[in-house]
């Protein structure tokens, strides 16, 4: 059975349009915050790592796929996986749904970045062995 990272998070008026759809940007500012969700829940709060250890976790690439709209209100159901791990980068994917039902999903690349010299680095050791623990293949995944 795979690892996957659960969290939900309800749309909000400043998440929506005026329509009262959810406005794509949101989608992901609301992402990043379930990214930082999960890194706490490994152990590695945004907070420590930037502010302490001064590395951090920037996305190098994003692709979504959007196949309906959310709407003001909703609650919204985050999956992520871990997909793939590099020397210095890792590919998560991500499934967003309401009610049993896929709204929006996105594969995303993190690069382990010095802060300092705004370089990447190869992930610390312990950060890794974390990672490998929660590797599964999108296949098994599921989404």
């Amino acid at each position: 059975m795979p690892k996957i990272f659960k969290t939900d998070r309800a749309l909000r008026f400043g998440d929506c349009d005026i329509s009262g759809t959810a406005y794509f940007p949101s989608y992901l500012d609301i992402l990043n915050g379930v990214n930082e969700e999960f890194w706490g829940h490994l152990g590695y709060s945004w907070h420590t790592i930037i502010w302490t250890q001064r590395w951090g976790t920037p996305t190098v690439h994003l692709s979504c796929d959007f196949s309906k709209p959310s709407l003001f209100g909703e609650t919204l159901s985050f999956e992520l996986g871990v997909i793939k791990l590099g020397r210095s980068s890792v590919t998560l994917r991500h499934r967003i749904s309401c009610k049993q039902e896929v709204r929006w999903t996105s594969t995303q690349v993190l690069a382990a970045s010095d802060l300092d010299k705004h370089t990447s680095i190869p992930w610390p050791e312990d950060v890794k062995h974390t990672l490998e623990a929660w590797l599964t293949d999108q296949e098994t995944l599921g989404f």
